[in-house]
């Protein structure tokens, strides 16, 4: 299934309390529940102005319902075409199918 990348920009993101990042996640997950399986919250990441989240949906459509319906922005759905890492650097696979 595919990976998104969500960028939410939400001034003074990093300045939220724990209460109201809580609040945000309960939200999130009430409206995870009502959408069903099919759609799944994996982290989040809280910077100055911005939280960048990551799910697993079938449709970019299905993360934008979820903004909607939880009163969330989601200012840029981005499908996740590959994901490297630091034993990218040691993977002949990928070297070979990125030349191929």
């Amino acid at each position: 299934m595919p990976r998104y990348l969500i960028e939410r920009e939400i001034p003074n993101a990093a300045a939220l309390s724990a209460a109201d990042l809580q609040g945000i996640s309960q939200r999130s997950c009430a409206v995870l529940r009502q959408l069903g399986p099919d759609i799944e919250w994996v982290q989040s990441f809280v910077t100055q102005d911005r939280i960048t989240c990551v799910y697993v949906a079938p449709s970019a459509e299905l993360i934008r319902e979820h903004a909607r319906l939880g009163g969330f922005p989601a200012d840029r759905v981005l499908e996740v075409a590959t994901i490297i890492g630091p034993t990218t650097a040691e993977s002949r696979e990928l070297a070979a199918t990125a030349e191929g």
